[in-house]
């Protein structure tokens, strides 16, 4: 088993912090685990994105021009990496903030608006990265949904326990969100 996801979005959207939890679950299950960041030089609003690679197997590259899953959060990011998700791979969209469609009709895109469910559930838009976490949990199934509750709940510890149930159920709330949604390639 070889997972490949790029994470994707503006600095400030949590998008670095989405692959942690992704890499601390892998872990957390005994899979290896790479994850590569890669930010503009600016504290927030610049880009920021991240791959995160699991596997049964020991990691040889963390690159790949070809992704399993490609995550969202701003229309530059769509722009920049749809083209790199595989054929049949998942494509899932902050509706949000994006207001276009993928063009690729051989993908498997799902939209919701992360940012208006993290604020309905958690009262905080702040949670949007979380929401799409999972959103791509309920899609891909590649972790157990146990193991990222607890790279959540280590991840957010030292801010508390209020931080944590707001991001346990911002990873709920997006879980739940795409499960009615029939899966398979685009219009």
């Amino acid at each position: 088993m070889l997972e490949q996801t790029v994470l994707a979005g503006f600095g400030g959207q949590g998008v670095l912090m989405m692959g942690k939890l992704l890499a601390s679950a892998a872990m957390d299950e005994g899979l290896y685990a790479s994850w590569l960041p890669s930010y503009g030089p600016e504290m927030r609003g610049g880009t920021a994105n991240c791959i995160v690679v699991v596997s049964d197997e020991e990691i040889g590259s963390p690159v790949s021009d070809a992704c399993d899953a490609i995550v969202v959060m701003n229309q530059p990011s769509l722009e920049k990496f749809e083209s790199k998700v595989r054929p049949d791979g998942t494509l899932i969209i902050n509706k949000s903030i994006v207001p276009v469609e993928t063009t690729r009709k051989d993908v498997n895109a799902h939209y919701l608006e992360a940012d208006d469910i993290a604020e309905k559930n958690c009262d905080a838009n702040r949670s949007a990265n979380v929401v799409m976490l999972g959103a791509l949990q309920s899609v891909r199934q590649i972790l157990k949904s146990d193991s990222v509750r607890r790279a959540i709940a280590c991840s957010f510890k030292s801010k508390g326990q209020q931080v944590i149930d707001a991001n346990l159920a911002a990873f709920a709330a997006g879980t739940n969100a795409l499960r009615t949604e029939p899966i398979g390639p685009t219009r």
